[in-house]
């Protein structure tokens, strides 16, 4: 009865004409900037925080949570068409759904992401009204050990993300995490592994890094192509978007397993929509008949991760309005702006301020729901970028990863790493290096050392800690059976594969 009570508040609150107007704004900015490679929601959230002290509380708190999801709505618009992603998440999505704009099916492709954006997100708010407690409840059992080893499950998977060897997707994981622990050390201050240079003491930029292996890479690899390399699309129409009977078979379960692991991974406070993704692909992949095809326009290898990171971003809410711990980096931001007009979030929230927390629930349905009808009419356009030719469109995509790199830290030296890693991401190319291992290394590692650290200090240099916790001996056995998997029946095709990577005869 509370329940229905409280949703019937939020949705008098999340329909009121102010309430619908911000919510417009925040998606609409959301979209865009996710559209725009290397901005990101964190970076557009911090520039309209300002913006927030002179309008409510919970319309301020609205809009930026919609720029919050627009952006996984609009981040995987440039990973599909122009191999250009932003953030880890959408690295996930360039994997299946580039080859698959390759081939002609972009318009199919941007549909099944909206589509699949928008029931992972549906699923992941029906949890956060339902069982947010719950759920929480189960996120205060993470310790140390359990984040440890789920990371190192995250890393693990990684290595199977690829066709191809796992030797060279274990060596690019080790890559990304040497690439992580450059900067400054979190247990003593102590710079490490920065040469000398001043910009490298706060480590390297994510955004850098990640537009230099796929945006920077991508336009190397092709310049000097003829024109017309790209599909030419003509009139997009309606029936083109649409799956057909055969496709929306692949689809649903997918749908509803990544909906699934997105929705847990993102109540665990500290995880984000990279490691939901990540983990939902992996999935995908161990349970596909066909795990040849992923990596090569699977629609499965799209469906799964994209309802996955947007039902984490929704699930993020979940230890930040429940316990007043911010699921993610962007979620901190936004319990920032509740601080700052005097509220605190957490197990009080509910009772203190009904109007906001079941406003903002109810929002999050409205908004979906206008991205929905925002981003299916725009699938012509945003495909109509396929149709520029090369020596137009690469010089105008090198200045937006130029500016947004920039923008980023508003620091030269990101656009010296932003190069330096095209060419090492070209680099990987030519010599079948996968790049997503690199980016999940490098933003997990960090991650893994601090937690390992943490349990190895709680435990007195026990290392039998991890084994002794339940959760986590669960996490380090899966994680075993994945490289077991990887690596034991192999057998002569195996070998022969590991013989055709290296270039030598089997």
């Amino acid at each position: 009865m509370e329940i229905l009570q409280g949703l019937g508040l939020g949705l008098q609150t999340a329909l009121g004409p102010s309430a619908l107007l911000f919510c417009f704004i925040g998606v609409t900015v959301g979209t865009i900037v996710g559209v725009l490679p290397g901005v990101g929601a964190l970076a557009a959230i911090s520039l309209a925080l300002p913006l927030t002290y002179y309008i409510d509380p919970t319309d301020a708190l609205i809009m930026l949570a919609g720029i919050f999801y627009g952006a996984q709505y609009g981040g995987s618009t440039a990973s599909i068409l122009l191999n250009l992603p932003g953030t880890a998440t959408a690295a996930i999505t360039c994997l299946d759904g580039h080859p698959l704009a390759k081939q002609g099916k972009a318009p199919l492709a941007l549909f099944v992401t909206a589509i699949n954006s928008f029931i992972g997100s549906s699923i992941a708010i029906v949890l956060l009204m339902f069982f947010a407690p719950l759920v929480a409840r189960v996120a205060l059992n993470f310790g140390s050990a359990e984040y440890f080893a789920v990371m190192l499950l995250g890393l693990v998977a990684a290595s199977t993300l690829t066709v191809g060897s796992p030797f060279k997707a274990l060596a690019m994981v080790a890559f990304g995490i040497a690439l992580g622990l450059v900067g400054t050390d979190v247990n003593t201050g102590q710079f490490r592994y920065d040469f000398g240079l001043l910009p490298l003491t706060d480590g390297f930029s994510l955004v850098a890094v990640a537009m230099g292996l796929f945006g920077v890479a991508e336009i190397i690899a092709n310049i000097g192509q003829p024109p017309g390399t790209l599909h030419q699309l003509g009139r997009v129409r309606f029936k083109d978007m649409l799956p057909d009977r055969q496709q929306w078979r692949e689809i649903w379960p997918p749908t509803l397993r990544g909906s699934a692991i997105g929705s847990f991974v993102g109540a665990l406070p500290g995880t984000g929509p990279g490691i939901a993704s990540l983990m939902s692909y992996a999935a995908e992949k161990r349970i596909s008949r066909n795990p040849e095809k992923f990596g090569n326009g699977a629609l499965e290898g799209l469906s799964a991760p994209e309802a996955a990171n947007n039902a984490s971003v929704q699930a993020a809410f979940i230890p930040t309005l429940s316990l007043g711990i911010p699921g993610d980096a962007v979620v901190a931001v936004l319990m920032g702006a509740m601080m700052l007009h005097g509220i605190s979030p957490g197990p009080n929230l509910i009772n203190d301020q009904p109007t906001m927390f079941w406003g903002l629930i109810m929002s999050f349905w409205v908004g979906n729901l206008i991205l929905l009808v925002l981003n299916i009419p725009l699938i012509g356009l945003w495909v109509k970028l396929l149709s520029i030719p090369y020596h137009v469109l690469y010089p105008c995509i090198f200045v937006f990863i130029c500016l947004g790199v920039y923008s980023a830290d508003n620091s030269t030296f990101d656009i010296f790493v932003v190069l330096a890693f095209g060419v090492v991401g070209y680099g990987m190319r030519r010599f079948g290096f996968p790049a997503t291992p690199v980016l999940l290394g490098f933003i997990l590692g960090p991650l893994l050392e601090e937690h390992f650290r943490r349990a190895m200090l709680l435990a007195r240099g026990d290392p039998l800690v991890f084994l002794e916790r339940p959760i986590s001996a669960a996490f380090l056995a899966v994680s075993a059976l994945l490289l077991a998997s990887a690596f034991w029946p192999r057998g002569r095709k195996g070998k022969a594969e590991e013989a055709a990577d290296s270039g030598l005869d089997p």
